[in-house]
């Protein structure tokens, strides 16, 4: 029996294999690993495809989060609203700049942060909020962004699985005083290994998040800041550049296989995803719900697809929140309850689609 894998870089990195080696003989032969002109072009080229003035290149995805909240002076004292059912790095970025974690509930239909979780997580202590455009979609930005301005809230966007996803046409990261940006290997826009990125149009950010990620310095041997090692390096950045030239092609046949599932899953137990008004999806995560999802995991596994559930465990359920006593809510325990992810990759065959949907529609 076939395996069918959640997922597999084959299709993207067989045709860039040559492209991906002469890169790296170049950077191994230059001899410049950190900081040099490979990281810069990533970049500029960055900064561009998402249409903002700056972008900074970090070590993680997890660390642009973190370093975009000290940057703009979230600390101790301060809380900072996060979805309830994200993954974990999320609430951890808070914690490392020192804030408290307040969660709110998603809309139920599409998983994303909405004006009404904001409203029921407010409190005097609120000073930011970080939207996660979950899967692939975008929130709902408009009505954070009025949110975030009537109550004179910071808004910090993780962007972690949305490459490219847009909101009424902006690309996400731009809404906010910072977007941040994962590149770990299994994005849309993957890097080899860890990297990150933060992107804004402000100057004064920009350079306060390149000086906090290295070790808080503006010049050699000069701290300003008590700062910390996170440096987007030049392999890996030079591997980003050759595939961020090709992400709106791996984006494209993302939508036409999610396009394949939304037509052809016609299962009752199945609830299929929804994708909100005035807004893409670049479809990171293929994200269904089903009530008895363990045993269709099962199901699944058995016939040779293999799926992985985003995220089994709510934040408010997390061993490392235990002691905040944070609240459990009720559409971010169903989801965690009953979410599975369907197998979705760039090279995924017609005859793998058409077996995933078959094993679905027999469950």
């Amino acid at each position: 029996m076939k395996t069918i894998p959640f997922a597999s870089f084959e299709g993207m990195h067989t045709p860039l294999r040559q492209e991906m080696l002469d890169a790296f003989a170049r950077m191994y032969d230059k001899g410049w690993f950190i900081q040099g002109q490979e990281c810069q072009a990533f970049e500029e080229e960055f900064a561009a495809y998402c249409g903002t003035r700056y972008a900074v290149g970090v070590a993680s995805g997890l660390d642009a989060l973190t370093l975009a909240l000290k940057a703009l002076g979230v600390g101790e004292g301060d809380e900072v609203i996060i979805p309830g059912n994200t993954f974990i790095a999320t609430a951890l970025a808070v914690t490392y700049a020192g804030a408290r974690v307040a969660l709110a509930d998603p809309d139920p239909v599409t998983g994303n942060m909405w004006g009404k979780g904001l409203e029921e997580a407010l409190t005097d202590r609120t000073k930011a909020i970080i939207p996660v455009h979950l899967y692939g979609q975008a929130a709902q930005m408009d009505e954070v962004m009025a949110f975030a301005q009537k109550h004179d809230l910071l808004v910090v966007e993780d962007c972690a699985q949305a490459h490219g996803a847009t909101f009424r046409g902006q690309k996400v990261g731009t809404f906010g005083q910072a977007g941040c940006f994962s590149f770990y290997p299994g994005k849309n826009l993957g890097a080899l290994g860890d990297a990150g990125a933060v992107i804004t149009n402000d100057p004064a950010l920009a350079e306060k998040v390149r000086q906090l990620g290295n070790y808080g310095s503006d010049r050699k041997y000069h701290h300003l800041y008590p700062g910390m090692n996170s440096r987007l390096d030049e392999i890996q950045a030079g591997f980003l550049r050759i595939k961020l030239r090709h992400l709106d092609d791996y984006n494209a046949e993302r939508d036409r296989l999610a396009r394949r599932y939304l037509a052809g899953i016609q299962n009752p137990k199945i609830t299929l995803p929804q994708v909100g008004p005035d807004r893409n999806h670049i479809w990171h995560i293929f994200s269904i719900r089903c009530d008895t999802r363990d045993q269709l995991h099962d199901y699944l596994e058995e016939r040779g697809i293999l799926t992985v559930s985003h995220y089994p465990i709510a934040i408010a359920d997390q061993p490392a929140y235990a002691a905040q006593n944070l609240p459990r809510l009720p559409v971010s325990s169903r989801i965690a309850a009953t979410e599975l992810s369907l197998p979705m990759y760039v090279g995924m065959t017609e005859e793998e689609v058409d077996t995933v949907i078959r094993a679905l529609n027999q469950y």
